[in-house]
């Protein structure tokens, strides 16, 4: 005869308060250390439109780690080592970014320091619980601006090409040159708010926590996520398209001011739409077919049984080691003496000679507002320079300052030449003998539009060296800024025509004659 044993109390366990008291302290030592960064992190939010979410994925996150509490308190808190190696990680991206003042490092540093507080504090086993809503932190923190702008450009050629076939399947006769949409009356410029960003980033948050919360197998989770970005390039396309089409019928006004900023919320409703009827869709399709109430729903931590044996456990080692080695990066970051990053002296491109020897003279231009508040940029050069009856050269020089912050670098012609609707159709490196005998290599592209030709001859001059290659400048920018504590530099580049008839050899000829000629000048401009 079996006898009924009644089970004995649940076991749950929570954070006595000295641990709350090292998890609290551990918390803010984390924050001393890689404050300037997060500074930096919340001035994007505010400025930059496209990441004005990220004030909500801290809330967020905090709301999704509350959820899985009871599921932590089932857990017995067993710290990890590995934490404390990850907030050592994390202390030499701090050290990295501080010194190179590139304040991504200490951005993503943070995150990576807080992923190892929860090593050290819940272990392993309550870490890969909170591994998604931990991973949601990388979300708030912005892209490097070349990143951005490399991203920023191919959209907006993507965007430009659909909204313009779009306008073309309503009967109306329209052009278009890379951005630069021409519908006879009007020319429109598809510009970097208008690349499709703006919705993307918040979208593709929402869609990683609708997929977070999506009852469903997992690749229906990775197609929800993963669908953001054609979404986005689909719905800004129709924005363009009904922009274009708007105009045609009722004027300019219509893609300027409040109508032009109510499409643009408009359609990211249509977002938000979409992304819900997908959920639907896909919660309709193969076996495991279910009601969609029961496959998207927000749960709630459970509250205790009556009958539970609650332990409140000291700080672990872990948590400890992790503590201490958080005041010490804190005290360090703190008292490392501080960088500005700014180029030595030099002089303003306004006294840049407008007369070069051999008869070359040049003609000052200036950029327009919205490419000056594209590039960001501390002084340029612009000028046509011609000698004799030959047709003008283009000389061209960006400078920086600084090149650490979030929306300073040098935009590569690489990505900004088809957004004027030109067409590289080479592009290679040559060597180039300077007035001194010196060799040097720079990037060498042909461009057609129509039946236009130019050819582009471009290099970074980085304190000192002559770059041709974008990851490279990154890289040595990273490295002088902390050998020397400069950043500074700037983007050469050269175009001429080149006429129909005329060999392309003797352009390029035309064109080295130039650099011997104009390249010693640049030394009091962008310093060695």
């Amino acid at each position: 005869m079996s006898t009924f044993v009644e089970p004995g109390p649940a076991r749950v366990w929570e954070s006595s308060i000295a641990t709350r008291l090292v998890l609290g302290l551990t918390g803010l030592a984390l924050l001393a250390a890689f404050y300037p960064g997060l500074v930096e992190m919340v001035k994007t939010w505010s400025d930059v439109e496209e990441y004005s979410y990220g004030y909500f994925i801290p809330l967020i996150v905090g709301f999704l780690i509350w959820q899985r509490s009871d599921r932590l308190r089932e857990l017995e808190p067993k710290g990890s080592w590995w934490g404390v190696a990850c907030i050592g990680l994390a202390a030499l991206l701090c050290v990295a970014g501080r010194l190179s003042l590139v304040r991504v490092l200490l951005q993503y540093g943070f995150v990576l320091g807080l992923v190892g507080i929860s090593l050290a504090t819940i272990g392993r086993a309550g870490t890969r619980i909170l591994l998604i809503p931990l991973g949601m932190l990388l979300l708030m923190v912005p892209l490097p601006s070349f990143l951005m702008a490399s991203i920023s450009e191919q959209l907006q050629l993507i965007s430009s090409w659909l909204g313009v076939s779009l306008i073309q399947m309503c009967d109306i006769s329209v052009y278009r040159e890379g951005n630069v949409i021409d519908l006879g009356s009007v020319k429109l410029q598809v510009a970097e708010a208008c690349s499709g960003l703006r919705y993307l980033f918040p979208l593709l948050a929402l869609g990683l926590i609708a997929a977070y919360f999506f009852r469903a197998p997992l690749w229906k989770r990775i197609v929800l996520f993963v669908s953001a970005l054609p979404l986005t390039v689909l719905v800004n396309s129709a924005r363009i398209g009904l922009i274009g089409v708007t105009v045609e019928y009722w004027g300019p006004s219509m893609a300027e001011g409040l109508i032009h900023q109510f499409e643009g919320w408009f359609m990211f409703m249509i977002c938000l739409a979409l992304l819900f009827l997908e959920m639907v869709l896909l919660s309709r399709i193969g076996p495991s077919r279910a009601p969609f109430r029961s496959v998207f729903a927000i749960d709630f931590p459970e509250r205790h049984h009556v009958r539970t044996l609650i332990h409140r456990p000291s700080p672990t080692r872990p948590m400890q080691a992790a503590l201490a080695l958080a005041l010490i990066v804190a005290i360090g970051s703190t008292l490392m003496p501080g960088r500005t990053g700014a180029g030595p002296v030099r002089e303003s491109f306004d006294v840049f000679p407008s007369s070069l020897p051999f008869g070359w003279s040049g003609v000052r231009s200036r950029l327009d507002r919205d490419s000056l508040k594209t590039l960001q940029l501390d002084d340029y050069m612009l000028s046509d320079f011609s000698e004799g009856e030959g047709p003008p050269l283009n000389f061209y020089v960006a400078y920086y300052a600084s090149q650490t912050g979030s929306d300073k670098a040098s935009h590569s012609p690489k990505t900004c030449i088809p957004g004027g609707g030109w067409t590289i159709t080479d592009a290679k490196e040559t060597k180039v003998v300077l007035g001194t005998g010196v060799e040097q290599n720079v990037n060498r592209v042909i461009i057609e539009r129509g039946d236009s030709r130019d050819l582009v001859y471009y290099w970074f001059k980085q304190r000192g060296r002559w770059v041709t290659n974008e990851w490279a400048v990154k890289w040595y920018i990273f490295l002088d800024s902390i050998r020397m504590g400069r950043s500074d530099g700037a983007l050469v580049r050269l175009v001429a025509a080149v006429p129909r008839g005329v060999p392309i050899e003797t352009i390029d000829e035309r064109l080295q004659g130039f650099m011997r000629i104009a390249v010693p000048e640049l030394a009091h401009f962008v310093p060695d």
